[in-house]
């Protein structure tokens, strides 16, 4: 799965910018700014570490099963997880 880094702690400034981030994300090891947010290409993540994120109290898991993008919060970060598929 490849991951984009999304570096604000506000879910409704996370909101109102995701759509723009799925439409044009960043490459790998790329950082864009999006409204004042940083977004970067983290690269592949395996698929073990949602498993391993989806364990810890502090982190919040969303899924989007329509396009089967997973989008983990924590701290002040974040991240999401979509298929490399996806973003060809």
């Amino acid at each position: 799965m490849k991951c984009i880094s999304v570096y604000t702690k506000d879910f409704a400034l996370f909101s109102d910018i995701y759509e723009q981030i799925m439409e044009s994300p960043p490459a790998e090891n790329e950082e864009i700014i999006v409204e004042g947010v940083t977004v970067s290409g983290a690269g592949d993540v395996p698929d073990q570490y949602i498993e391993r994120m989806r364990l810890k109290p502090e982190c919040v898991v969303m899924k989007e099963k329509e396009r089967n993008i997973t989008i983990l919060q924590h701290g002040e970060v974040f991240e999401i997880c979509v298929p490399a598929v996806q973003l060809v």
